[in-house]
């Protein structure tokens, strides 16, 4: 497996593996899909952007941005990942996750944090097996498929 920063080029791509994810799954509370010019967008702006490849092909990707506004918070990062579902299992998060956590450290960052559906219990184990901590259940914050959902907070000290 291959972890590269992303570039523009990758937009298609990445709106290929994450669109499903919006659509389809409780992985995000957001229900609109992102355009390629969106995710360029992101990828330009965000501090970290990553891609993972397997076999020639990309399969998932994660970044990170500051986790709220203001110089207060410029030390704590959320992070975003997701793979397509056929990578699933087999590491790439772990490499990819691997990847983020060398660069925040290497950027100075303090904590990073996952904001977890609650309804996806392998996102919370996947995270807890990397050493993310539950600091909190923000209950029924989130709304997805005409039903509320809770976010899980999970925070991992670099």
């Amino acid at each position: 497996m291959i972890v590269r920063a992303a570039t523009s080029e990758d937009a298609a791509t990445i709106a290929a593996i994450w669109n499903p994810q919006i659509l389809d799954t409780v992985v995000t509370f957001n229900s609109v899909p992102k355009s390629d010019h969106e995710i360029a967008d992101l990828i330009a702006q965000r501090p970290c952007f990553l891609v993972v490849e397997a076999e020639g092909k990309t399969v998932g990707f994660a970044s990170y941005d500051q986790f709220r506004g203001g110089i207060g918070y410029a030390h704590a990062m959320e992070h975003t990942i997701i793979l397509a579902p056929e990578a699933s299992g087999r590491g790439a998060g772990r490499e990819l996750m691997r990847a983020l956590m060398d660069h925040a450290r290497a950027a100075a960052v303090h904590t990073l944090w996952a904001g977890v559906s609650a309804e996806n219990s392998a996102g919370v184990a996947f995270h807890s097996a990397l050493g993310f901590k539950t600091v909190a259940v923000l209950p029924e914050v989130g709304r997805k498929f005409e039903r509320w959902m809770d976010l899980v907070l999970m925070q991992k000290r670099l």
